[in-house]
C-alpha cells in the first residue's frame, strides 16, 4: 500500500475553501491519510507555498505525530505540543501552528507534504522547516502530497 493524504475540505489540485485562509477563519483543513509503510514510528507534516514572491513560504510545520494517527481534525490548535501527540514548529508568519493561504496576488499552490518516518525526532517546539528537513534526512520511509490552490 502507498502512503496517501487527502482532505474532505478540498480535492487534489482544487481551490482551498476561504475558511482555511487568512480571508476566512484561518483554520487548518482536516487531513486524512492511509497506507503508512511498515516501520513507521512517526509522521511529519509541512505545508508550503512555492509561488510566494520572496521564495517558498512556510504555512505549517508539525512533527512527531504518532504512527497510529490517521487524521488531523479541522482547526488544529496552535499548541506547542498537541494532546493526541505531535509538536508544532514555527511557520513564516512567525507563529506556531497553521497559517492559511494569504497570497498577495494571483493563484498560488499549497503543498501539504506528509512524511512517514522511521523514528521520533529529538526536536523542540518552534523549530523551522529547514531544521525539520535536516532532522528527517535518512529517516523518510515514504512521502505523500496533497496540493490545493488559492486566489484572493
Amino acid at each position: 500500500m502507498t502512503l496517501k493524504v487527502e482532505s474532505p475540505s478540498f480535492l487534489e489540485g482544487a481551490m482551498i475553501p476561504r475558511k482555511h485562509t487568512c480571508d476566512g477563519e484561518d483554520v487548518s483543513p482536516e487531513l486524512r491519510w492511509s497506507g503508512a509503510p511498515v516501520g513507521t514510528r512517526s509522521f511529519a507534516l509541512i505545508c508550503d507555498d512555492p509561488d510566494a514572491p520572496a521564495g517558498t513560504w512556510v504555512h505549517w510545520v508539525l512533527f512527531n505525530l504518532p504512527p497510529e494517527l490517521t487524521r488531523l481534525v479541522e482547526a488544529v490548535p496552535p499548541d506547542p505540543k498537541l494532546k493526541e501527540g505531535g509538536i508544532h514548529g514555527i511557520n513564516d508568519f512567525r507563529r506556531l501552528g497553521y497559517g492559511g493561504p494569504c497570497p498577495p496576488a494571483g493563484t498560488h499552490r499549497y503543498f501539504f507534504k506528509l512524511y512517514a518516518l522511521d523514528c521520533l525526532l529529538a526536536l523542540e517546539p518552534g523549530i523551522k522547516k529547514r531544521d525539520l528537513e535536516t532532522a528527517m534526512k535518512g529517516h523518510i520511509l515514504e512521502q505523500a502530497i496533497l496540493m490545493g490552490r488559492y486566489r484572493r
